[in-house]
């Protein structure tokens, strides 16, 4: 009915904006942005919250600048985009697989990159397990991709996703059809 849930007690919350949230089949949410701390404990751009809004001390990852887009995949991995170079002690180019425990997925290997800003702002996961992915870069896998491209489950570039001269600007957001399969793009 639009009233405040008083059963969702996120205490002091974050201390800085949070961008993107994604909600796990357990009713955990994931939330990333760019800030610090949550509720008081240091958390680096990324955390995870149990569903009455507290702190999941249990999810510990972190990286050294902004996420802006989250996804939950069916066998419950979590991938994180931004523009972000690290993740915990790990080089991750804006975009990182991650296990439910928040420790990176190593079977997963992607990264984009620019000549300036290479962003991640939007992640979507197909039915088919590929993973969608928009933003600023224009490169994956140092392969030439405007702003939009489509990654295997191994994070390797999928060739036969080709969007040809892609975007010429940042794409913000991705849906697919449901039944078509078809993706809509948006940005700027």
């Amino acid at each position: 009915n639009g009233n405040l849930d008083p059963t969702f007690n996120p205490g002091t919350a974050a201390d800085g904006p949070v961008l993107a949230m994604a909600l796990q089949p357990d009713g955990k949410i994931l939330i990333g942005g760019s800030f610090s701390k949550i509720d008081g404990t240091t958390r680096r751009n990324i955390a995870r919250l149990n569903a009455d809004g507290s702190l999941d001390t249990s999810f510990n990852a972190g990286t050294d600048n902004t996420v802006y887009a989250l996804a939950v995949q069916p066998n419950g991995k979590i991938i994180a985009g931004g523009n972000f170079t690290t993740v915990n002690t790990w080089v991750h180019n804006g975009i990182v697989r991650l296990n439910t425990d928040g420790s990176r997925d190593t079977t997963f290997s992607a990264s984009v990159t620019d000549t300036t800003t290479a962003y991640v702002y939007t992640i979507a996961v197909k039915p088919n397990g590929k993973i969608l992915i928009g933003g600023s870069f224009t490169k994956v896998n140092n392969v030439p991709r405007n702003r939009v491209a489509q990654l295997n489950t191994n994070g390797s570039l999928d060739t036969s996703f080709d969007p040809g001269t892609g975007a010429n600007s940042s794409v913000r957001s991705l849906n697919i059809i449901k039944y078509s399969g078809q993706v809509i793009v948006s940005g700027y």
